[in-house]
This record gives C-alpha cells, sequence and structure tokens, in this order.
C-alpha cells in the first residue's frame, strides 16, 4: 500500500479513533491492521473507505474493542490480481501471538442467512484439541452399514453428519479425526515433512528437514549435497473439528484446550461382504440366516445415521446388487459323500 494513502487514512482515522497499527500489501491484497475506540467509529470508518459491515455488526465489535482485540481487514487490488491471473483468490495464511487459544466466529454470523460449517486444523505439541465452551463430541464411528454405501460414501457422510446435528439441535461440535502424527498403522499417506510442517505453523520442531541440527546458511553451503530422504513420523498431533453454527445456538466465540490426550481416533465405517459362491455344507442355510439377520441391523444403523427411510435403503441395496439378502428358499444342495468325490454339477 502506498505510504501516502497509507498517511491519508491514518488522518481520517484519528477523527473516529480508529488507529492504523500496520498496513502492507501481499500479492494481490492490500491489508490493514486496526485498532479502535468505539464501534460506531470503527463502522464509519470502515463504510467511508470502501469495506462492507454487515447490518447488527455494532455490538460485537464493540465487545471486541473492550477486549483490545485487532482488526484484520483487506481488500483485494484488482491490478496485482490481473497480473497475477486466474480466477480463484489465493488463501490468506496469518500469524499472531495471543494467550487466549480462541477462534472469533460472531462477526461472520451477522451476515449469514442460517446455519455455517467450519472445518477447525490444529497442530499441536501435545494432544488432541476440544472446545471448552462448547461440548465436543466424537463423530458416530465403528459402524457395520451396507456394502452399496461404498459407492455413495459423499452422500452417505453428508446426510450422516446432518442427522447427528439435527440431534443436537441442528448444531455442534464434531470431532472427526485426532491422531498422532509419531506413528500410523496403516498410514494413509506419507507423513509430512518438517518443511511442510513449518508452512502450516508447527514453529517448535528442532532440525532440518532430515531431523539434523539446525545449520547456519555458511554452514549449509559447506555441506556436500545429500539425496532427499522419505518424510518422517513427527512429533505433531493433528485434530480434525467438524462445527456446524449460527448466530442463535453459538452466541460465544469458540475457545479450545489442548488435552494431552494422544490416543487416535477416526471416523470408521465397516461393510461387510456375504459370500457368494456355491455353498454346499450343511451349516450353508445357518450362515444365509445370519447374514441376512446382520444386513437388516445394518439397514436399520444406516437409517438411524442419515435419516434415510428404510424403503429406501432397501431399494438401494436391489439396485446395487451387492450386499442383497440371501433367498431362504433356494435351498443348498444336499452334500451326499458321491459329490464329495465327483463334485461338479449335479
Amino acid at each position: 500500500m502506498m505510504q501516502k494513502n497509507a498517511d491519508t487514512l491514518q488522518v481520517t482515522g484519528r477523527r473516529l479513533g480508529v488507529t492504523i497499527e500496520e498496513s502492507f500489501s501481499v500479492g494481490e491484497y492490500d491489508i490493514l491492521i486496526l485498532s479502535a475506540k468505539e464501534s460506531d467509529g470503527l463502522q464509519t470508518w470502515l463504510k467511508n473507505n470502501g469495506y462492507k459491515i454487515p447490518d447488527g455488526a455494532g455490538k460485537i465489535l464493540s465487545s471486541y474493542i473492550k477486549q483490545d482485540m485487532k482488526f484484520f481487514v483487506a481488500k483485494v487490488n484488482l491490478k496485482e490480481k490481473a497480473k497475477i491471473g486466474g480466477d480463484m483468490l489465493r488463501p490468506i495464511a496469518v500469524a499472531f501471538e495471543s494467550p487466549k487459544f480462541m477462534l472469533p466466529i460472531r462477526l461472520g454470523t451477522v451476515n449469514s442467512k442460517g446455519t455455517q460449517d467450519m472445518f477447525v486444523y490444529t497442530l499441536t505439541k501435545n494432544g488432541r484439541v476440544e472446545t471448552t465452551n462448547y461440548r465436543t463430541q466424537k463423530i458416530p464411528s465403528d459402524k457395520e452399514i451396507p456394502v452399496f454405501v461404498k459407492d455413495k460414501f459423499g452422500d452417505f457422510y453428508k446426510d450422516m453428519y446432518a442427522e447427528t446435528a439435527r440431534k443436537e439441535g441442528g448444531k455442534g461440535v464434531f470431532m472427526e479425526y485426532a491422531w498422532d502424527m509419531g506413528w500410523c498403522d496403516p498410514c494413509a499417506a506419507d507423513p509430512l515433512s518438517k518443511d511442510e510442517l513449518r508452512e502450516l505453523g508447527v514453529f517448535w520442531l528442532d532440525g532440518d528437514y532430515n531431523g539434523n541440527r539446525k545449520l547456519t546458511p555458511t554452514q549449509r553451503k559447506m555441506m556436500p549435497p545429500r539425496p532427499p530422504m522419505p518424510p518422517r513420523a513427527q512429533n505433531v498431533y493433528v485434530t480434525r473439528l467438524h462445527i456446524r453454527y449460527d448466530k442463535d445456538t453459538f452466541p460465544e466465540d469458540l475457545k479450545f484446550h489442548e488435552t494431552g490426550d494422544r490416543s487416535n481416533f477416526q471416523g470408521r465405517y465397516i461393510m461387510r461382504h456375504p459370500y457368494k459362491g456355491e455353498m454346499r455344507c450343511d451349516a450353508a442355510l445357518d450362515y444365509k440366516k445370519q447374514v441376512n439377520k446382520r444386513i437388516d441391523k445394518e439397514i436399520k444403523t444406516l437409517a438411524n445415521l442419515t435419516g434415510w427411510e428404510r424403503s429406501y435403503i432397501r431399494a438401494k441395496i436391489d439396485e446395487d446388487g451387492k450386499g442383497k439378502p440371501f433367498d431362504l428358499k433356494d435351498k443348498p444342495k444336499k452334500n451326499d459323500w458321491w459329490n464329495r468325490i465327483w463334485p461338479g454339477d449335479q
């Protein structure tokens, strides 16, 4: 941002009790860090300078001002965006220090037309993260569901989450994933490298990419080139929280704490394929009865998880053709002794 423009904004801001703490440009964004003495002056200054403020924001802004919080505001610089190209704006990464482990969400609820969904990923030293002012609960897991869900997992998970939130009054803080990155069994992907973790804000790891002590730039130049090593497990714990909220049911900003619990959790759903080969043994009928009983239980579980009608689920099973109940009228052929001597079509 040009210094002359920043000076002009600073002068107009003083009249309204607004101070520009910092001003800078990053890529396609012109960014200001503001402090204010009262919310009316802050709203007036922002509107006069082309920023959009939702109706009803004054009360929330006043609360933040009383807590001596600063405000991060950004405009898109269209000329810089044209130089960069592309249709999408790049995400903004912000680093700051605060004694409060919290996330302000109230201002974003003012102009929302309903519920909002937010995913919070935390990378911590000691263990999983939970909210302190709202109950954190695990997403339903370790459930046996029909086989056809495999090809419709996106629809299943969306409706399962919506039904879980509905049972909590349409809102909630749900833990979907919590894992110690120091090990994995099995690993869905390679552990993130130290460089990748640092880009995500993990500042406490010692050593370089290969786990060695930190080197000065001069020492690095003197070191012979080394082949890259594969990523290693790191002493970092990752938590993923999925939050569905609105201004009525979440009147407070989110407050977090690190629990120290390093046990692993993930949403897991089990699909068991029944045997479809020829069955001649005496136990075949019992097996088919057990499978049909299990399928019926899976249908009830799926209906309870998603809110889907059981008739709809049965129709999907028939349509998919996988995991269908056995027809018990089709009795297995008797396994006589001569069939064991001369196997084949009888």
